[in-house]
């Protein structure tokens, strides 16, 4: 990239992030690029509201569960060093490993919890432990309250459960705290200076915090939890740091695991090996997934991506392996993701010349719908389905398993349990598309919002996959 093109870049992204900023409320934004040997970050607006602080180019901010890219790599490294097989039984090394479904841990293997195939069913299980023994806790927690969704390796589920017992078995191999194993093989040779595990370390630099939109005026409010709970860190609670950080994480794995400057962090073939299809569901809302990255196709052109959620806050990575290319970004706002896509597409398309092709390209009027009829569910979750005027109408409704739990999830979702019912219109049989959005809106990342039904059984889906999550026909 010439200083030219890297100005064009930069004066782009000024002017988008200040435009979307604006029109939507979002009080700050940081996003930076690497792309053949040249690096820009930009910074816009405020990092907290409640003190005014600025957003600079090197505030830091909530990782989220890209936080899961660096999991993963920590179990690779223990595979490269031979402390963990890929194929080896989780209970090998946790033999305390259970779940409330009878002989279903002792199926799961350690590739089924990187690869989301492991079928746990623990997406919002929130143990609110502290501490050294958190994970550990949280492991502790699975026998009694969450059972299965699935046989392992058989469908794809993003699993925030299978992230946090992977952060545990690391923990039981190395001996060291999941948050001093990141620090010391992934920050430290990476060369991510900014970045740490604990709010603690956090307060002592810059750091932004979420925000959501009042729903009075829409107006930007400040999260009241900072973080979710420490038993969450391998799946994105706690690692804290800033773009100029995730670019140089990103770029090791543009370069075959050698950092930035020159350290080997993982082998060759475990980094290829994570780029790779490790299960692909095969419906446009669902990108084919490697081990810890999800596989965007953009035509021709793959993505490697992971995006994070942290309470009012969304944080995104995309590597780009034929492009030399690294985009990370971070918008204090949830809809600040809406941004990040924008972003994402104005690279390939204009900087890139890369063409992306139409995802979907017109929605059908004569299909069956009553095949998806029905309540599925998940933990503390249940969607119930039906038809409206000839469209498919969800209700999502939490139901909390404890106090403690339900305080948690509330603050991580700005204080709403309940979303207002949502319609959805065929694009062919199984796959739909939520109303009021153009199709052209699905080309990108936003193809999330696309919503599939699986395992066609007597005439009646098994499953729902929305945002890649499973839910299960009741």
């Amino acid at each position: 990239m010439n200083d030219n093109a890297l100005h064009t870049v930069e004066a782009q992204f000024r002017e988008q992030i200040a435009a979307y900023c604006e029109a939507n409320m979002v009080p700050g934004f940081v996003a930076g690029v690497y792309h053949a040997g040249e690096q820009v970050v930009v910074a816009h607006g405020t990092a907290n509201i409640a003190t005014g602080a600025p957003m600079l180019e090197d505030t830091g901010f909530l990782f989220g569960s890209v936080t899961k890219v660096l999991t993963t790599t920590l179990v690779l490294q223990q595979i490269d060093r031979g402390l963990l097989d890929l194929d080896a039984p989780v209970t090998k090394y946790l033999p305390e490993f259970a779940l409330t479904t009878p002989g279903a841990a002792d199926k799961i293997l350690v590739r089924h919890l990187i690869s989301h195939t492991n079928g746990i069913d623990a997406d919002l299980f929130f143990p609110d432990a502290k501490g050294r023994d958190a994970l550990k806790a949280y492991v502790d927690g699975l026998a009694s309250n969450c059972g299965t969704l699935f046989e392992p390796g058989e469908q794809l589920s993003y699993s925030n459960g299978g992230m946090i017992l992977a952060g545990r078995l690391l923990e039981v191999v190395t001996g060291l705290s999941f948050h001093d194993l990141l620090e010391r093989d992934i920050y430290a040779p990476v060369g991510m200076r900014n970045s740490c595990t604990s709010a603690e370390q956090a307060i002592l630099r810059g750091t932004a915090v979420g925000h959501f939109p009042d729903p009075e005026t829409m107006a930007a409010k400040p999260t009241r939890m900072f973080m979710l709970p420490d038993t969450w860190g391998p799946a994105g609670a706690t690692p804290i740091g800033t773009i100029s950080d995730l670019l140089a994480f990103g770029r090791t794995h543009l370069a075959g695991g050698v950092s930035p400057s020159g350290t080997r962090v993982l082998s060759a073939e475990s980094t290829a090996l994570m780029q790779q299809v490790s299960y692909d569901m095969e419906t446009p809302n669902v990108p084919p997934m490697g081990l810890g990255w999800v596989r965007y196709p953009f035509g021709d052109t793959t993505v490697l991506a992971m995006s994070g959620a942290s309470p009012g806050g969304v944080s995104i990575l995309f590597v780009l392996p034929e492009h030399d290319l690294v985009l990370a970004a971070f918008g204090n706002t949830p809809g600040a993701v809406v941004l990040q896509d924008q972003i994402l597409q104005w690279l390939l398309s204009e900087h890139l010349g890369v063409q992306i092709p139409a995802l979907v390209t017109e929605s059908s009027q004569d299909i069956d719908l009553t095949p998806y009829v029905g309540t599925y569910r998940s933990n503390q979750l249940r969607i119930d389905i039906s038809i409206v005027d000839g469209q498919l109408e969800e209700r999502v409704t939490y139901e909390p398993a404890d106090a403690s739990q339900e305080g948690i999830f509330t603050e991580f979702v700005g204080g709403a349990t309940a979303a207002p019912p949502q319609r959805y219109v065929p694009i062919r049989p199984g796959l739909f598309a939520p109303v009021g959005y153009p199709l052209e809106s699905f080309d990108g990342y936003l193809r999330l919002l696309l919503v599939s039904y699986h395992d066609i059984r007597d005439g009646r889906a098994q499953f729902r996959n929305g945002g890649g999550r499973l839910t299960r026909r009741a």
